[in-house]
């Protein structure tokens, strides 16, 4: 019992002096931190023992059924944007509220699953000459497939 306690009390002093809070770390576990901020938290994990220590216990803790209201929003993803509400600012049709706030979300806030999902969306975006004739193949088989139904041709 008194190594439980002892330990919370050094993990209670590691977490006063160091500059990741509980959140930046449980962030750091579900990989929702920008680049940056994981390779700095990685680098202070490589030296710090205390650190590490602190990991587990909060990791500890989260598995235990302990979460906070900041973890449920991080987790569930609640202010996320939507795909299409990425698509339409890829288009520049969004409102301007919300075109400044997935410009925050994006690079204030540093999500990478909207960063990952915005880059997919303008990669599928792009047209490659493949794509172009994939599409010309398929509109030219559904419209004679279409005259011919038209025209009351049954195949």
């Amino acid at each position: 019992m008194w190594q439980a306690v002892h330990l919370q009390v050094i993990i209670a002093q590691m977490a006063a002096e160091k500059p990741y809070s509980d959140d930046d770390l449980l962030a750091y576990l579900d990989e929702m931190l920008p680049a940056d901020r994981m390779s700095a938290i990685e680098t202070a994990l490589r030296r710090d023992e205390a650190l590490r220590l602190r990991v587990a216990a909060v990791a500890r803790r989260r598995d235990q059924g302990v979460h906070s209201v900041g973890e449920i929003w991080r987790r569930l993803r609640l202010s996320c944007p939507t795909r299409n509400q990425l698509g339409s600012f890829l288009l520049g049709t969004l409102d301007p509220t919300w075109t400044e706030y997935i410009e925050f979300h994006l690079r204030s806030v540093g999500c990478r699953l909207c960063a990952a999902n915005l880059d997919d969306l303008e990669r599928s975006m792009k047209t490659t000459p493949e794509a172009t004739d994939r599409r010309r193949r398929f509109f030219e088989s559904s419209a004679g497939h279409l005259r011919d139904l038209s025209s009351g041709k049954r195949r």
